[in-house]
């Protein structure tokens, strides 16, 4: 349904995150390797970030358009860069709405969360505060809601709520990344300068692992844990 991206690590440019590697979200809205449903993600993208000079508070640029025809951000991204990103590329759940506030990251206080996948909401703790009405965004309401810090466990039940829910999850806060895997692809690049996760690899490199189903990945201080999430298989 999407593909998203974070990184935790030292600076670096939103192009060279999404826009220049070979197999990067640009070339995952409209070519795609590894994803199960859904052939593109062009209904949408957004990136959140955090800046250098070291605000609690992130920024985004969401956009209701295609990534790769955003020439405005195409310009400006190799002048921005960040320890800390979370982006994605959107592939609208049917029926659900396409702009700008239904596209991730969605964000509460210093927090950035992206969905990859789709759950019946009627399952989902009610909260006030949702971005949009798409299902994404009511699931990003529901875990800021709870906390962020207890997303493993709001997984377990959502997916015991909702066999038929892909949760995904990427979520970070300037200072740690974490990721559920449930149902769709996750990979991961760890290397000396920081921790790249993303729904699929954005190159060749063989350093690359992927991340079984029904995990968590906590990545923070240097540090990356895995471990699995309640009623793995």
């Amino acid at each position: 349904m999407c593909r998203h991206l974070g990184w935790l690590g030292k600076p670096r440019s939103l192009a060279a995150l999404m826009l220049e590697p070979p197999h990067g979200l640009l070339v995952q809205s409209y070519a795609p390797r590894r994803q199960q449903h859904g052939l593109l993600n062009a209904d949408g993208w957004g990136a959140g970030f955090y800046d250098i000079a070291g605000s609690d508070e992130p920024r985004r640029w969401r956009s209701a358009v295609p990534l790769w025809g955003d020439t405005s951000f195409a310009s400006v991204a190799p002048a921005l860069s960040s320890h800390c990103v979370v982006a994605a590329v959107r592939s609208a759940t049917v029926g659900m709405p396409i702009e700008a506030s239904a596209t991730a990251p969605f964000t509460d206080g210093t927090w950035l969360l992206s969905h990859n996948g789709v759950v019946d909401t009627s399952v989902l703790p009610t909260c006030a505060g949702a971005e949009s009405v798409c299902d994404s965004a009511i699931l990003a309401a529901s875990i800021f809601s709870r906390g962020v810090e207890s997303l493993g466990e709001l997984i377990v039940e959502v997916g015991a709520a909702d066999p038929r829910a892909r949760l995904n999850i990427l979520a970070a806060n300037g200072s740690r990344l974490l990721a559920t895997t449930w149902g769709d692809t996750l990979s991961m690049l760890h290397g000396s300068d920081g921790v790249v996760l993303a729904s699929e690899p954005y190159d060749d490199d063989p350093r690359w692992i992927d991340i079984p189903d029904r995990h968590l990945v906590d990545a923070h201080g240097g540090e990356v844990s895995v471990t699995a999430l309640g009623g793995s298989r």
